[in-house]
């Protein structure tokens, strides 16, 4: 993804948008000129050789419509090359979490991310608001984490979103691992200070 970005504009009926680019950027710098281009309320990131569930879409629409909150997220499942799946859930729990709660539940940069990025449906002004974070690679672990941080939100108990495994897929390429310590650093301080910030100073992690 370095001179073409596909950008999920959300509403009832809209499809996928392409947007060319003149020279490669980078995902988090494409990903963010897309925002410019979108007009709809709702907005959902994608990696391009992903899938969504049949309805993934309506389910969280309809809870945002619903419910007035800025954002709705799943779980998602790893798809394996032989078809089958394997759930993943998300150590931040069920149901509604208020702002700067996620990130609550990321104990250590180390650790498993709190909520699957992509599996975020969100009001477009608060992702134009927490847009990608200037890195190479965990990118969007920024930008959930800033969306989390400036909206209360509620996460769904059913998978959204089809990660699928592959040789050609970014993370599994030679020395992907070399940088992402660094960037899983970056995105839980930024979390942490986002948090800390908007709530006057406290910024614990959960037990």
């Amino acid at each position: 993804m370095g001179d073409a970005v596909r950008y999920l504009p959300c509403s009832r009926c809209n499809s996928p948008a392409f947007l060319s680019l003149p020279r490669p950027v980078g995902a988090a710098c494409a990903r963010n000129l897309a925002l410019n281009h979108v007009r709809t309320p709702y907005t959902n990131w994608a990696d391009d050789d992903d899938e969504f569930t049949d309805d993934a879409m309506a389910l969280r629409l309809n809870t945002l419509e619903s419910t007035g909150v800025g954002w709705c997220a799943g779980w998602s499942e790893d798809q394996h090359p032989d078809g089958s799946t394997t759930l993943w859930r998300c150590p931040t729990p069920p149901g509604r979490h208020e702002a700067g709660d996620v990130w609550t539940y990321w104990k250590s940069p180390a650790d498993t991310i709190p909520i699957g990025p992509t599996t975020i449906l969100a009001r477009t002004d608060l992702v134009r608001a927490a847009p990608m974070g200037g890195l190479v690679q965990g990118e969007d672990y920024c930008a959930a984490l800033g969306v989390t941080a400036l909206a209360p939100g509620i996460l769904l108990p059913v998978p959204v979103y089809r990660y699928r495994k592959w040789s050609g897929q970014m993370t599994a390429q030679v020395g992907y691992d070399q940088l992402e310590a660094a960037a899983r650093e970056h995105a839980w301080a930024y979390g942490r200070s986002l948090r800390a910030v908007l709530r006057g100073g406290e910024d614990l992690v959960r037990d």
